[in-house]
């Protein structure tokens, strides 16, 4: 699947749902991505089916050096991290990054944020 260009226009927040695609799978577990919304280049609004929500912040990692080589390199790309997409509960890029929502569910859970 090729990447599709986002215009200067497609730059704001975007919400992403399993509810307009698909069911999610078949998981009664909370950490289950319910919904995200991109709100700039580094940082995502979620919430969990449980109705939890909270903020990633990827802007610290996505500057580690180690992140070179990665599937998340594309990622520091603006157009490419409005790409990112919900599905089966999970926050996902087309190149197959995903976010552990495990990791996610627990740290929003404890501060309301979870700084990658």
């Amino acid at each position: 699947m090729q990447p599709t260009e986002a215009s200067q226009a497609d730059c704001g927040a975007r919400l992403i749902s399993d509810v307009e695609r698909e069911p999610i799978a078949n998981s009664a577990a909370p950490w289950r991505v319910a919904e995200a919304t991109v709100l700039d280049g580094r940082a995502i609004h979620v919430r969990f089916r449980d109705g939890l929500a909270g903020y990633v912040d990827m802007g610290p990692f996505l500057e580690r050096p180690d992140v070179i080589g990665s599937p998340f390199e594309p990622l520091r790309q603006e157009a490419f991290f409005l790409q990112m997409a919900v599905r089966d509960g999970l926050v996902q890029w087309p190149n197959g990054a995903d976010l552990s929502p495990d990791s996610m569910y627990d740290a929003i859970r404890e501060s309301g944020r979870w700084v990658v």
